[in-house]
């Protein structure tokens, strides 16, 4: 068995620029939570946006900046979200769609609520992940990855206990949607109510999971509910996830740690600190292309 180390809960929320009101679950600027590949989330919990009747004037997200040397991940479970970036990427992520965007050598980017759903208002949830990158890759050319709902595999769970997509890595043969740099795992889970399932992660993966629904028990003895991260330490063996009365929906994360110094400046992560101010060096020169 596989047991859980530590319970984490968000102990704050801020607005990213005025679209975004998010609850900081992990960061490579904080305390370590045992999440290496993984370097932050931020988890914007369900949201009601009144109609925005002035979004010709004014949309509602965050406008042009800058990232280098790793990747965003965008998950958006209700809502839309417009990107564009300096390598001509981007399109609307709609609910069920997942924005991969490869910051590497250095990436200018926008995010805003999409037209429609700016105009019709709703509920709005995301997770937004920040994926580290080894060194050798941090100067790789960035690129976008915009990956449909469509398009990322669903497993069903044995016994009907519920489902898995599989927006990373691999499960059971099947591969998820994205292209990744380093191995690791990304799955949306869902359990139904009184269900339980079990998830063997390979021993060299760290793991961390979200609970981002319902009230979740992990081998019949720690609990978790929306808004908390649980790790678990990192050894061999299964984990049982059991649903409550409620269904639960989960983000598995996992992966090979990146044994690496981390160096973090604001939107930029390195190995060193000559490498950050390489980095704000060849910002200011304009090297990372304007939107």
């Amino acid at each position: 068995m596989r047991n859980v180390k530590k319970v984490y809960q968000a102990n704050s929320q801020h607005w990213v620029g005025d679209g975004f009101l998010v609850q900081p679950l992990f960061s490579h600027m904080g305390e370590d939570r045992g999440t290496n590949p993984f370097l932050m989330l931020d988890y914007a919990a369900p949201y009601h946006f009144e109609p925005n009747r002035h979004y010709e004037d004014h949309a509602h997200g965050v406008g042009e900046h800058p990232h280098k040397g790793f990747e965003t991940v965008t998950i958006a479970y209700q809502g839309e979200v417009a990107h564009r970036d300096s390598t001509g990427g981007g399109g609307v992520i709609k609910a069920g769609d997942v924005q991969w965007m490869t910051a590497g050598a250095g990436i200018m980017h926008e995010e805003f609520h999409s037209e429609a759903f700016s105009k019709s208002g709703g509920t709005f949830e995301m997770v937004q992940l920040w994926v580290n990158l080894p060194a050798k890759d941090k100067n790789t050319p960035p690129r976008y990855q915009h990956l449909a709902k469509e398009n990322i595999p669903v497993i069903a769970l044995p016994n009907d206990a519920g489902h898995v997509r599989i927006i990373a890595g691999e499960m059971d043969t099947t591969k998820g949607a994205a292209d990744t740099f380093t191995e690791m795992n990304v799955w949306d889970v869902v359990i139904h109510a009184g269900k339980d399932a079990v998830f063997n992660i390979p021993a060299s993966h760290s793991l961390s999971m979200v609970v981002l629904r319902g009230d979740a028990t992990f081998n019949g003895k720690d609990n978790a509910s929306a808004g908390q991260l649980v790790n678990f330490e990192q050894t061999n063996g299964e984990v049982r996830v059991s649903a409550g009365d409620a269904e639960v929906k989960i983000l598995l994360l996992s992966g090979v740690p990146i044994d690496e110094p981390v160096v973090g400046y604001g939107p930029f992560v390195m190995n060193s600190i000559e490498e950050i101010r390489q980095a704000i060096d060849d910002f200011n020169r304009g090297k990372f292309g304007r939107i």
